[in-house]
């Protein structure tokens, strides 16, 4: 039996982690002192890795009351669907823009972390 102690807590990380994207997502021209290139490639891994987590915090949170394959698929659809409102709020911070292809690599961090929670739980 998993106590409501245990599920208040998975689900506070997923919403703190959340925060911590959003609050990433609303500064004005995030940007390191790299070159261009190394800071393009940087801020893409950042998305695949932010994702990953994202996904991984879901799926621990979903697992406690679902079962494992549902857990899956929700843990895809609500993280995709906070990719797509992320950018979406990048849209009216200044200096950012909401970029189609940055959702296509947060998928891709979605779809890895979920690939490696099937490896691992799905035996």
């Amino acid at each position: 039996m998993v106590s409501a102690k245990d599920k208040v807590t998975r689900w506070f990380f997923v919403l703190a982690w959340m925060a911590f994207m959003f609050f990433l997502s609303n500064q004005p021209g995030l940007k390191s002192s790299f070159e261009p290139i190394v800071d393009f490639i940087l801020r893409k891994l950042a998305h695949l890795t932010e994702y990953f987590i994202l996904a991984w915090l879901l799926y621990r949170a979903l697992s406690l009351s679902a079962g494992k394959k549902q857990a899956l698929v929700w843990t895809l659809v609500l993280a995709f669907v906070f990719a797509l409102s992320d950018e979406w709020h990048q849209t009216f911070v200044r200096q950012r823009n909401g970029n189609p292809r940055d959702v296509g690599i947060d998928l891709v961090g979605i779809l890895a972390a979920v690939y490696w929670l099937k490896v691992r739980f799905f035996k």
